[in-house]
């Protein structure tokens, strides 16, 4: 059996959350007793709590919703990068040392612990970084941070490149025990059909 990395945070009302997401909660519509075999249960939270899929409509009007896009991105070879506390912006020269066969699949550890709180202190993509890993091959990108955008930014200029060069993003991933190299990828989104993004259970497993 090839090993498996589960690279998913734990989702419960504890989960860290962007300011304006909705928190997950949960509600029982049906319990075990007498007469009811089976408990069921009703939960809502933002699609953007956990490790989670954003969709193109998220940050483009008329844009494909998650349930519409390709699921190859998300499944296949990809490399983990150490960029460990190169401040708010991971540039392309942070990066440049681990590009020689770059899979297209491309995952970047940003912290030494991936946070379990909420603050506005975390590392994200500068725009030319998404532009430089496309012109090298990458269809997807993901980041152990809250965003590929830091956060408070209006433009979500990287998330604009994501759009216009037609990537695939992942974030909130934790990369805290993963080293560096190359791994297969399985993070399929859910087929939400008008969702701006899809929870998933990212894992690595090794090649």
């Amino acid at each position: 059996m090839k090993k498996l990395w589960d690279i998913s945070p734990p989702i419960s009302t504890d989960s860290p959350l962007f300011p304006g997401d909705t928190a997950y909660s949960q509600q029982w519509t049906a319990t075990l007793a007498p007469g009811c075999p089976v408990n069921i249960s009703a939960i809502t939270m933002s699609p953007h709590i956990g490790a989670h899929a954003d969709a193109p409509l998220h940050y483009g009007a008329e844009a494909p919703s998650i349930g519409q896009v390709d699921l190859l991105p998300y499944l296949g070879p990809c490399r983990v990068i150490h960029a460990i506390g190169r401040g708010p912006l991971i540039r392309p020269e942070h990066l440049n040392h681990a590009i020689a066969a770059l899979p297209p699949r491309v995952l970047v550890r940003t912290c030494s612990q991936a946070p379990t709180a909420w603050s506005p202190e975390f590392s994200a993509f500068a725009p030319e970084t998404i532009t430089w890993l496309a012109d090298l091959g990458v269809r997807l990108i993901g980041i152990d941070s809250q965003s590929v955008d830091p956060a408070d930014s209006k433009t979500l200029d990287s998330h604009q490149q994501l759009l216009r060069l037609d990537l695939r993003v992942l974030e909130n991933l934790v990369l805290d025990d993963i080293a560096a190299g190359d791994y297969e990828l399985i993070a399929l989104p859910l087929k939400l059909m008008h969702a701006d993004a899809s929870p998933v259970r990212a894992v690595l497993r090794e090649l």
